[in-house]
Formats: C-alpha cells, sequence, structure tokens
C-alpha cells in the first residue's frame, strides 16, 4: 500500500523536504514562500529565461497615482451628451439616403456589420432629431446638452474624445471596453487589473482594484470586466458595497466573535494556506485565497470607515448631492471613490445602471428623452462634484477620471416591425461615440477625434477602446508591452496606443 501524502506533505507521519526547506527559509520553495508573505503576497515564479514578472515600479516617471473608472451600462447616446449633432434636426424624419450623408451607409465598418448579435436588428435609417437641446460651456467653448449642467461648468479640466469606436453591437460590449476583446474571443484581464498587476500597493489595509456599483450583466461579460484572468485572481476587482452599515456583506466576522479570537483563527488559517501553497505552489487559487484572507482582516477595520459620510462637511455632502433623495445614491458612490483615492486605493471602478437598477440602465430602445434625462439627473452632479473635490483637494492632479459607455446611440430612431412598443428610441451604436478623462496630467478643454455630421462614425483620429487603456497605464507610468505575460498571446490592437495630443 503506497503511503499518502497530506495537506502538510507529510509522508507516514514525517515531514518531507520540500515543506522543512519552505518552513526553515532555506532553499527554492522557501525563497518562494518568503516572496509570498512579501509586500503583497504572491508568488510569481519567472520560469521563462529573459522575463520576470512586474516589481511593482512604474517604467517610467508617472504623471498619477489613481484612476477613477467611471462606467455607464446600456450605451449613452453621445449625440444628447457631449457630441451633439444640428444635422440631426435640419434632417429628422428623413432616411440617411436621403440626406447628403448617404455615404456613411458604405463604411467597410458597416459592411462587416461588427459583431451582429441579434440578426434581426439592423441599421436605423431614419433619422431621429436631438431630444434635448445644448449649448457651449467654459473658455474651451465645448457643446454640452442641457442634460449634463453640473458637469458642463467642468469642461475646461476635461479632455473629449469624440471618436471612441468598438466592434460589438450588443452588450457583450461591457466586456470588450474594459479588455479590448469580444466575448467570442474568450475572457481577458480588465484595464483594472493590468494596473493592479503592474504596480505596487499603496495602503496594505485596502484593496488595490476595488469596483463600486451595480456589476454588468452576467451574460454580457459580467465579473470580466473586473477579472485579473490569467494574471491571477488576486488581480480581480474586490466589490464593496456603499452601506455603512454592511460595506463588507461577504467579510464581516461572526456577530459573537472577539478580535483576539479573530485574529488566531487568521493566523491558523495562514498557516495551513502557506503550507499547502508548498505542496501546490503554482495554485494561483490558493495564493489568492492566502491574501484574500489578510486583507480581508485588515479591512473589516479600514473598510466601513470609508463610509463614514458624516465625517464630511456639510458643504461637501451638498456638494454631492447627499441631501436630495434623487442624487444620493450614486453621490455616496463617488463621494466613496474620492475617499478611496484618498486613502492610496490604485484603480475605483464604478458602475451606474446595471440590469436590475434602473430597469436597463441607459440602453434606450425607447422613450430615450425619459430615459435620458431621469438618469444624467442621478449622476451629472455626483460626477461634477467628484471633479471639483478632487481638484480642490489637489487631489486631481494625480488621479485620473475616465467616463465611459460601452457604445453611443444610432442617429436614427429604432424601430422593430416585431415590436410596436419601442418607439422614440436610438439603437446601439459601436461605430463613433465619446468618451473622456480629466486629471492625472490630462490636458483640460480639449475637444480630441470627430465624428461625422450625424455622429454616424468616427472619422478624425479614429481610437479603439485600448487606446484608452493605454492613455490610462501610461499615465500611471506604465507601458503595456513590458506587462505581458509569456504564453498568453495579445494582439497589437490589444496593447493599444496611448493618446498624445490629450497628455499635458
Amino acid at each position: 500500500m503506497k503511503p499518502v501524502r497530506g495537506l502538510f506533505g507529510s509522508c507516514c507521519g514525517k515531514i518531507n523536504r520540500r515543506v522543512f526547506l519552505a518552513d526553515s527559509g532555506m532553499g527554492f520553495t522557501g525563497l518562494v514562500l518568503g516572496a509570498m508573505l512579501q509586500r503583497d503576497g504572491i508568488a510569481r515564479a519567472a520560469t521563462i529565461q529573459g522575463w520576470a514578472p512586474p516589481d511593482g515600479k512604474p517604467h517610467f516617471p508617472p504623471k498619477a497615482k489613481s484612476v477613477i473608472w467611471i462606467f455607464m451600462l446600456g450605451g449613452v447616446s453621445h449625440l444628447e451628451a457631449f457630441d451633439p449633432k444640428p444635422a440631426l434636426d435640419k434632417y429628422g424624419g428623413k432616411t440617411i439616403g436621403e440626406t447628403p450623408y448617404r455615404g456613411v451607409l458604405n463604411s467597410p465598418l458597416v459592411k462587416n456589420r461588427v459583431n451582429f448579435m441579434m440578426e434581426e436588428r439592423k441599421l436605423m435609417q431614419t433619422i431621429f432629431p436631438l431630444q434635448v437641446g445644448y449649448r457651449k460651456h467654459g473658455q474651451s467653448g465645448v457643446e454640452i446638452s442641457h442634460w449634463w449642467p453640473h458637469f458642463a461648468e467642468c469642461v475646461d479640466d476635461v479632455a473629449f474624445i469624440r471618436s471612441t469606436w468598438t466592434t460589438d453591437n450588443d452588450h457583450g460590449a461591457q466586456l470588450q471596453f474594459h479588455t479590448g476583446r469580444q466575448m467570442f474571443q474568450g475572457f481577458y484581464p480588465a484595464i483594472g487589473s493590468w494596473a493592479h498587476y503592474g504596480l505596487a500597493s499603496l495602503n496594505e489595509s485596502l484593496p488595490q482594484f476595488v469596483v463600486l456599483g451595480p456589476m454588468p450583466m452576467t451574460n454580457c461579460g459580467g465579473t470580466g470586466a473586473v477579472s485579473g484572468n490569467y494574471l491571477g485572481p488576486e488581480h480581480s476587482g474586490v466589490p464593496l458595497a456603499v452601506d455603512p452599515e454592511h460595506p463588507l456583506p461577504f467579510a464581516l466576522p461572526e456577530r459573537q466573535s472577539f478580535k483576539g479570537e479573530q485574529k488566531d483563527e487568521f493566523e491558523f488559517l495562514q498557516q495551513l494556506n502557506q503550507l499547502n501553497s508548498v505542496v501546490y505552489p503554482d495554485d494561483a487559487a490558493l495564493r489568492a485565497r492566502i491574501k484574500a484572507y489578510e486583507l480581508a482582516f485588515r479591512m473589516q477595520t479600514t473598510v466601513p470607515n470609508l463610509f463614514h459620510f458624516e465625517e464630511e462637511n456639510a458643504a461637501t455632502r451638498k456638494l454631492y448631492g447627499l441631501d436630495q433623495e434623487e442624487t444620493m445614491p450614486f453621490g455616496q458612490i463617488c463621494l466613496t471613490a474620492r475617499r478611496l483615492v484618498e486613502q492610496g486605493v490604485r484603480f475605483v471602478q464604478v458602475f451606474h445602471g446595471g440590469l436590475g437598477t434602473e430597469q436597463n440602465g441607459w440602453d434606450a430602445h425607447s422613450g430615450l428623452k425619459e430615459n435620458h434625462s431621469k438618469l444624467a439627473a442621478r449622476v451629472d452632479q455626483p460626477i461634477a462634484a467628484l471633479l471639483k473635490d478632487l481638484k480642490q483637494r489637489g487631489l486631481l492632479s494625480q488621479t485620473v477620471v475616465v467616463w465611459a459607455t460601452e457604445f453611443g446611440r444610432s442617429p436614427g430612431v429604432e424601430v422593430r416591425s416585431n415590436d410596436s412598443s419601442v418607439k422614440g428610441g436610438r439603437d446601439h451604436h459601436p461605430y463613433g461615440f465619446t468618451t473622456w478623462m480629466a486629471g492625472g496630467g490630462i490636458k483640460g478643454g480639449v475637444v480630441h477625434g470627430a465624428t461625422d455630421e450625424l455622429g454616424f462614425h468616427a472619422v478624425e483620429n479614429r481610437h479603439y477602446v485600448t487606446d484608452i487603456h493605454a492613455t490610462v497605464l501610461h499615465q500611471l507610468g506604465l507601458d503595456p508591452r513590458r506587462l505581458e505575460v509569456p504564453g498568453q498571446k495579445r494582439l497589437d490592437i490589444d496593447f493599444g496606443n496611448h493618446i498624445e495630443e490629450i497628455i499635458a
């Protein structure tokens, strides 16, 4: 009968050589375990000659320390937000073929039809007039719709990229915007995970990649939008509930646990996991578990303090709209984002409008005017407050704020022959839409790129979504190509190119 090797690597009650060396701090496994117990508890053996994992240092001098990435789920209309087109009013009710812009339908991108997940989805060709007015704002004179009055006060601190494009015409674009890949191409690390992977921690008591707000739809990528994927689960986003009473619903101690008892329990679990990690040194999930236990214990003290909004003065609470029922929920999220970067969190991912909340978020196939005016009223003041608050505290200069959405919305009105209730809305539109960035060495009052007169195609300085990724990483002092992991092939488009024209 063969001896059974157990958790401690023992054979017939004896401790094997591998565990002994690790426990005594000698030999290769001891070095691996030692590395695991250092700053981030991760052991990554450099098994491929000429490659070394990140050392937590920027590749070049950074212009920013942290990122707040605000993502609107469902697809915000660029036309009724940050790229208004008067031609839509001029030719409203006509088909695109009846206008001087009939040629937009002959684009190779349209002919390839991008990734149409629904066969019945056709190009919406009857032009839909703008559903809201707009005017120029700030010294830069950027045109913003009337639905964003508070944010309009901040345009001189913002760089608008009006030429973003993607290739997924369904909500898988939620995943594509964060990873650069369509769902059928597989799952890849999210932008927040790359930032987490490349840089050292600024605060050992908080996760370095935090997720706030409702997650994307499960059938459209779900947690893939915040997943470390092949970088390892330790680089995935950590969701926090913006709830002062229960900020850590899955990491709370039992009601009757004493702090000393809990500390002893964590130490015992850590010892077991460490010994098991020597037997299974390549188990990424185990490494992540060790780190999670250690971090969870520290978070139980630090995280609840983040949600003590009463510590903020009355002016700050009012700035974020915490005194209004309409703006309070997202105001609390934006205020939490500021408090997180203030405490040294590297990447804060904010979602708004997920499935199950706000119906289907910004996905205004019908009733765009009602949908967008209502949702904009809930997020406009908090987003503007975040920019103003960061600036007055001296944090905007070291924090990149990104506002994005999965795609824009079609210049044509949505009409579906099989559903007469769909009216007054716009369809998904990946061919050209707007993203904006502010802070962290980004120029303010800048409009970069352009769509055509109908807002159909990105026609000037076109930028695929990974150019946004590359710009964020560049401001953090990271070169995406130097973060490449052996054995994980990336396409050239995956790396993107930072947008030099918007960098100060």
